[in-house]
């Protein structure tokens, strides 16, 4: 299957541009996510790939194989070779499972007898071999969404483009379906752009993630690149649950900054390689905030008054308050005092210099 490559593409839709300049590679075979909130652009980015949208300006490239190019070249959507699961599904009601699988092949004049082997060939590896015959009423939310995957594979697709598929189903069934979908793609080895606003199903099935914000690349990297090493704050914010305490940042020197938080005494030591000081913010995610019995010899461990506590099973949740601010912590100990000593490790810890477009992420954030 071939790499995409997508070179400064722009697109606007009247006075709002929902994509600015943006470019970036996708490699063969890879599962690559992108991730982002409501209005972010990256439904728009799917489907200027697969040619249901015409960028503004800017290069889309499968391989070598170039399929937009801005006042030069733009290659029909049935010609580019895409394979589509909508977040609808979009499969006909009226047609049976077999029938709908087929009729992608239909439409490209495939011999009856192809369409018959490839129909069947499909339908097992979706593991609906022995629902060919039956009508999308008769069928589950989880096996309508492996119909029309099924469908977009039929004739093999130099890219799948999936749409949101998993917004329809139940948790448990999502949860399955995310196995079970991996699965499939490293077994077809198809070079797979997933669009989703769930963390979770980002983490969880992506070889890379891109995280978006107005139109606008944040961060490219891994699941753990993104969720460990988040390139802003916006990132920290959004991938995952992370506690963002106001902070200062007193000293600097290239390696590791000395910071006060607003409301306590004391000060945190934190690595970081900028040397600028003055407001900013720390990032920790609840599952790395420890839990001690004393602070004698602890690093950055500083006091804590417990205002809630949920037991979840596995583990529990307290909100917490340090100073003036509130945190969530994770944890399997069962804290029954009113206060406790919390230490936040260094190297857990995320510094990010204060700009005011922090404000404005923070403005924005509903999420």
């Amino acid at each position: 299957m071939p790499s995409l490559t997508l070179g400064g593409v722009s697109k606007r839709f009247d006075d709002h541009t929902a994509i600015h300049d943006l470019s970036l590679t996708v490699k063969d075979g890879e599962f690559f996510t992108l991730l982002g909130p409501s209005g972010c652009g990256k439904s728009t980015i799917l489907w200027s790939i697969a040619g249901l949208h015409r960028p503004d300006s800017g290069t889309i490239s499968f391989g070598d194989r170039v399929v937009f190019d801005s006042g030069r070249l733009d290659i029909e959507p049935e010609h580019r070779n895409c394979g589509v699961v909508f977040q609808s599904y979009a499969i006909w009601p009226h047609m049976s499972v077999f029938d709908n699988v087929a009729y992608p092949l239909k439409l490209r004049k495939i011999s009856k007898k192809e369409r018959a082997r490839r129909v069947s060939e499909v339908l097992e590896l979706v593991e609906l071999g022995k629902h060919a015959k039956r009508y999308p009423h008769e069928l589950s939310g989880g096996q309508q969404q492996r119909v029309a995957l099924a469908r977009a594979l039929a004739h093999p697709p130099d890219i799948l483009l999936l749409d949101e598929p998993f917004s329809n189903l139940d948790a448990k069934l999502r949860d399955r379906s995310r196995d079970w979908l991996k699965t499939l793609q490293q077994q077809i080895n198809v070079t797979t752009i997933f669009v989703t606003h769930d963390q979770d199903e980002a983490l969880s099935m992506s070889d890379r993630i891109v995280v978006m914000d107005r139109g606008r690349i944040r961060q490219i990297g891994t699941p753990a690149e993104v969720y460990e090493q988040p390139a802003d704050l916006f990132v920290a914010d959004f991938v995952g649950t992370v506690n963002v305490l106001p902070a200062t940042i007193t000293e600097a020197d290239g390696t590791h900054a000395t910071v006060r938080l607003d409301g306590i005494d004391g000060v945190l030591r934190v690595p970081h390689k900028d040397t600028a000081l003055g407001p900013a913010n720390i990032s920790i995610r609840p599952e790395n905030i420890e839990i001690h019995q004393e602070a004698d010899g602890k690093a950055n461990a500083v006091s804590a008054t417990i205002e809630s506590s949920s037991y979840l099973g596995d583990h529990y949740r307290y909100r917490i308050r340090i100073g003036q601010t509130p945190l969530t912590v994770t944890t399997t100990r069962r804290v029954d005092t009113p206060t406790l000593t919390v230490g936040l490790p260094p190297e857990e810890i995320r510094l990010f210099p204060h700009t005011p477009e922090h404000e404005e992420d923070s403005h924005d954030s509903s999420r």
